[in-house]
């Protein structure tokens, strides 16, 4: 046999398939590939479980463990308190799968979840439907896009530079690939909202759809109500919204957005590594047939008793691969579930006292941040949980090593995706950080600066 072993052929057979294709070896068919990953892994020597458990524990605590630090930095990923219901009751045997519930006759636990999940995501985004669920924040905008295109028929998306960064990246590979064109508006200098003039200059018959977050990226919450003022009706209003912060601002349905989606992580989702997280995606129900993912319904059996089912299946693997809505195959179901089971643990009210606290610390940090000498607010819109800040003196890494060293997770930095704004980074809190955490980093900021 080959040295690919994994391969299941013989030398004979590879060699007459080279010949065939006209390439003389393997290693010439993958030569176009980079070599990133041809070294030598210097893997140690085989060894009992023992010690093989001690090694890989003495590795794991080189990680840095969110639990032991404090936290000041989201960006897209936040640091939530999970109660511990949520990891007990979302590791049942009925609900530990993340394959999608093809037969409901066995999935019934997860449809309803699934079920419930859409409704309070449909509740919080102020509109009539919402799937149960997108890989990610990032390709439920990507999606979102798409859809527009489809219901419209136009070819333009107008995307904020506010938005996440990743978002815009990811939105931008899918839009190429549809030969969709995407065109960035720019950001007030002074507010850190959208350039609402620029907006208005851009607007044509061609434009399908405009895209802003609620609050974008740098924790500014734009005003809705202005933007949709500017879209004729045929335009699609795309909102890319943070979940907590819906619990305490308008529902951006309530103001005109046509299609509102997010990413859940923030649900009782842990941070983990960034990921994985799961996309939200609610619209309104006349265009319900153009939305992608899957649609839990509820129904009643032959004997009048309530059952949930897969309603909608836009995927190629449920219809012709030409008249799917998306062609992603896989689900972040189990991500979902674990949202339901959150937002039903906390209600209404406990989802406001999340996001009154965050806002509450994040202000106070703002405060009292704006009081020290070297460092200066960067925009003068309202904020969420989230601002951005200007240093003046060391660098945005320089800050945060120095943090490290008193287990204080500090601030994103953001000149590698805005060099515009120079060496600034983004604030956050969440309820999950103490008042002593606050005063800590508040020291330590005017020891280091």
């Amino acid at each position: 046999m080959s040295h690919f072993s994994y391969i299941p052929h013989t030398d004979a057979e590879i060699q007459k398939m080279l010949e065939t294709i006209g390439v003389k070896s393997v290693e010439a068919l993958f030569s176009d590939v980079p070599r990133v990953f041809d070294f030598d892994m210097a893997l140690p020597d085989s060894s009992d479980e023992f010690s093989v458990a001690r090694e890989l524990k003495t590795l794991a605590q080189k990680n840095l463990n969110l639990n032991e630090v404090a936290v000041f930095r989201g960006a897209g990923i936040y640091y939530h308190y999970i109660p511990s219901v949520i990891r007990a009751l979302s590791s049942r045997g009925e609900f530990l799968t993340a394959y999608t519930p093809y037969q409901p006759e066995v999935s019934q636990g997860t449809l309803q979840a699934l079920f419930e999940f859409q409704t309070m995501i449909a509740e919080l985004a102020g509109l009539e439907v919402a799937n149960s669920s997108m890989y990610d924040g990032a390709t439920a905008v990507a999606e979102a896009a798409l859809m527009a295109v489809r219901v419209n028929g136009r070819n333009k998306i107008l995307i904020s530079r506010a938005l996440h960064p990743e978002y815009q990246r990811v939105t931008g590979t899918y839009c190429h690939a549809q030969n969709i064109e995407l065109e960035e508006l720019p950001y007030s200098e002074n507010t850190g909202q959208i350039d609402l003039k620029k907006l208005k200059n851009s607007l044509n018959d061609d434009v399908s759809a405009v895209i802003v977050g609620y609050p974008n990226y740098f924790g500014i919450i734009e005003d809705l109500r202005e933007i949709k003022a500017l879209l004729d009706e045929k335009v699609m209003f795309i909102v890319v919204a943070n979940p907590i912060a819906l619990s305490v601002l308008e529902a951006p349905g309530s103001l005109g957005a046509d299609i509102v989606v997010g990413e859940g992580q923030p649900l009782g989702n842990p941070p983990s590594l960034g990921g994985p997280g799961l996309g939200f995606f609610a619209t309104r129900e006349k265009f319900v047939r153009k939305m992608p993912g899957r649609i839990i319904g509820e129904t009643q059996d032959v004997d009048g008793k309530t059952g949930y089912v897969m309603v909608l299946q836009t995927r190629e693997q449920h219809i012709r691969r030409g008249k799917a809505t998306s062609n992603i195959c896989s689900n972040h179901a189990h991500n979902a579930v674990i949202a339901a089971i959150y937002m039903s643990l906390m209600g209404k009210e406990g989802l406001r006292e999340v996001a009154i606290r965050s806002y509450d610390k994040a202000h106070y940090l703002f405060q009292r941040i704006s009081e020290i000498e070297g460092m200066a607010p960067l925009f003068s819109g309202p904020f969420f949980h989230e601002f951005a800040v200007k240093l003046k003196a060391l660098t945005a890494g320089e800050l945060n090593n120095k943090l490290l060293e008193h287990k204080i997770l500090g601030p994103m930095e953001l000149e590698k995706d805005f060099p515009e704004l120079g060496n600034s980074v983004l604030f956050c809190t969440t309820e999950a950080v103490r008042n002593d955490d606050l005063e800590f980093l508040l020291g330590r900021l005017e020891e280091i600066i």
